[in-house]
C-alpha cells in the first residue's frame, strides 16, 4: 500500500479517449471512419511529439469518446506512437493539478513536459508507462495513461 491518505482530491469521470497508433494513418482511417463509421472531429500534428493524428468520435455531448488515429511523422524517431498500436488511453479528471500533486506525492512516475494543452484543447498530462524504483516507483504499468481536465458539462453529466 502506498504511503499517505487515499483519500482523492480529484476524481476519475470516465474514458475521455482511446488512442491507436500505426505506421499508416489511412489504414486506421479505412476501419475506424470508413468500417466503422467514427465521425473525424479534427486533425493534430506535432513535430515535437512525432505524431500526425486524425482526432475521431463516437457518440455525443458529455458522453462522446475520442478515438485518435495516429502515425508517426518520422517512424525512427522517438516517441513513437505506434509503438505499441494501443498507444494510450485518456481519462476525464474533475480536478487535474489536484490529481497530478496528490497522485506525485504517492510516487507516481509522469511523462516530462507537465500539464499542456493536449491535441483537442483540454489541459493534460500523461502517467508514464514505467515507473522509476530509484525516484517515482509507480508507472502505468506498460500502459501510456493520459489525464484529461475534464470541461464543465462533462463534470456536470459524468460526475
Amino acid at each position: 500500500m502506498l504511503g499517505g491518505s487515499l483519500e482523492r482530491p480529484f476524481r476519475v469521470l470516465g474514458i475521455q479517449q482511446i488512442a491507436v497508433g500505426g505506421e499508416r494513418k489511412d489504414a486506421l482511417r479505412r476501419l475506424w471512419v470508413d468500417l466503422l463509421g467514427l465521425t473525424p472531429v479534427g486533425t493534430f500534428r506535432s513535430e515535437k511529439e512525432n505524431v500526425d493524428e486524425d482526432i475521431l468520435s463516437v457518440g455525443r455531448g458529455p458522453y462522446a469518446v475520442e478515438v485518435d488515429v495516429m502515425e508517426p511523422i518520422d517512424p525512427g524517431k522517438s516517441p513513437k506512437v505506434h509503438v505499441p498500436p494501443l498507444n494510450h488511453i485518456g481519462l476525464w479528471i474533475d480536478k487535474l493539478p489536484e490529481a497530478v500533486d496528490w497522485l506525485t506525492a504517492r510516487g507516481v512516475r509522469f511523462t516530462p513536459g507537465g500539464i499542456r494543452k493536449g491535441a483537442a484543447g483540454h489541459d493534460v498530462c500523461f502517467i508514464h508507462p514505467r515507473g522509476d524504483a530509484a525516484t517515482m516507483p509507480q508507472g502505468g504499468e506498460g500502459v501510456l495513461i493520459e489525464l484529461v481536465q475534464a470541461p464543465p458539462d462533462v463534470i456536470a453529466a459524468l460526475g
